[in-house]
């Protein structure tokens, strides 16, 4: 397939126009060197300025007539006289263990059953017994508070990159040991973060992925990391957000139904990135 100067022009514009509205605040608050514990993670933790965001492009295999400017952009390839298309061998080439990872963390996550029954206590996990907090804002329940809760639950996190920030007490509470080499083993669908990071397999696989779903998997962990921080241990009143009381079988309760949502969206949203790919969905 290939798209006429006007129709990936409109494309584009209509995508940056997105980017520009999606990303404002966060703009405007680095204007003004203003910090935001929410909503700052999804530029710092995955490492994707605004401007990035907001660049277009078609997904593999997608070619772009009267592209010759784009013909140089990183795995592009030729496509007839002036057209551009972006290429997935040439990114498999240039990154084979990326390649070969990002497609075994899609496809092994969406071949598990989700679990909901983590109630977001990575974050609990994460302050459990320190005099100091990871963030600088107060415990909403206090520390003997905030330790209580992660004692009397069962912690049954099942990914990495939250386990990795447990502290040194929380660590041996979790109900499996986790590693950076076994990640594709435990990942699963009902976890918030392997939601969240459907963006960063999108930010990683670059020209391949529509800009379109791009922005999809970018609204996805904004909507999830909202939640996050509503069942985290912080009081973050300040800034205008209501908790959700994990500790509470109502908070438990509003928590799993959210989580359930997202893991349908995220199913959705996995299986595209493979098709936009490697033009081969997730099995239903």
């Amino acid at each position: 397939m290939m798209l006429s100067r006007a129709e990936w022009t409109r494309r584009e514009q209509a995508h940056q126009q997105r980017a520009d509205a999606l990303t404002a605040d966060h703009r405007e608050r680095a204007a003004r060197r203003e910090k935001h514990p929410v909503w700052d993670f999804l530029f710092t933790y995955y490492g994707y300025k605004p401007a990035q965001l907001r660049r277009w492009h078609p997904g593999a295999g997608i070619a772009l007539d009267d592209a010759v400017e784009r013909r140089d952009w990183r795995w592009y390839a030729s496509a007839g006289s002036s057209g551009a298309v972006p290429d997935a061998a040439m990114f498999a080439d240039d990154k084979p263990q990326l390649a070969a990872l990002v497609e075994r963390m899609l496809r092994r996550t969406a071949s598990r059953p989700g679990q909901f029954g983590c109630f977001g206590l990575h974050e609990w996990a994460m302050v459990y017994r320190q005099d100091e907090n990871r963030h600088p804002v107060p415990l909403r329940l206090g520390r003997t508070g905030t330790d209580a809760v992660v004692e009397d639950h069962d912690l049954r996190c099942t990914h990495f990159d939250a386990f990795r920030f447990f502290t040194p007490d929380a660590v041996p509470l979790n109900r499996t040991p986790l590693t950076r080499d076994d990640q594709p083993l435990f990942e699963q669908p009902g976890c918030l973060h392997a939601g969240m990071d459907l963006y960063k397999w999108a930010t990683k696989l670059g020209p391949l992925i529509p800009g379109e779903l791009l922005l999809d998997t970018f609204e996805l962990g904004r909507d999830i990391r909202l939640l996050d921080m509503e069942a985290a241990p912080y009081d973050l009143s300040a800034w205008g957000v209501v908790p959700v009381r994990i500790e509470t079988s109502e908070g438990k309760a509003e928590y799993v139904r959210r989580q359930r949502v997202f893991a349908d969206r995220g199913a959705v949203l996995r299986s595209a990135l493979l098709e936009a790919w490697l033009g081969a969905p997730i099995a239903a």
